[in-house]
């Protein structure tokens, strides 16, 4: 799998977070994992929790640092499709030193075509260009 379609499954996973209680994401992510269309190695499903993991501890961070960038626009004002997409960059960006910035607001883009409205990766873009 590649770090794009591994990317795109965290996405998938880390977008139940809006639907879902913090004491119901582990039995969602039993349900994600059982899913025949979400189906990797052992070693990609490891690789999946953990980053999911991380993103949790530092979700409440990441929001407060979204709703200080984006005047107008906070979190509970966003499109649950962009703000997962934006959680997941400025994760990539603000925490992971694996990942440039330059790749994380590219993917993120890329995950707006792929999941966002046409106006999404416009947004997306312009609101990561503010944590370069």
């Amino acid at each position: 799998m590649s770090r794009r379609e591994l990317r795109e499954q965290i996405f998938k996973l880390l977008f139940r977070v809006e639907f879902n209680a913090k004491d119901e994401l582990a039995v969602q992510e039993a349900f994600f994992f059982e899913d025949e269309e979400n189906r990797a190695s052992e070693e990609e499903n490891t690789e999946i929790h953990e980053k999911f993991e991380r993103i949790l501890k530092q979700l409440d961070q990441i929001d407060m640092e979204l709703n200080q960038k984006t005047k107008g626009w906070g979190t509970d004002r966003m499109g649950k499709v962009d703000l997962t997409i934006l959680r997941l960059a400025v994760y990539e960006i603000q925490y992971d030193d694996e990942i440039p910035t330059g790749v994380a607001i590219n993917e993120a883009v890329e995950l707006a075509k792929k999941f966002g409205q046409d106006s999404s990766p416009a947004f997306i873009n312009g609101v990561l260009a503010k944590f370069a």
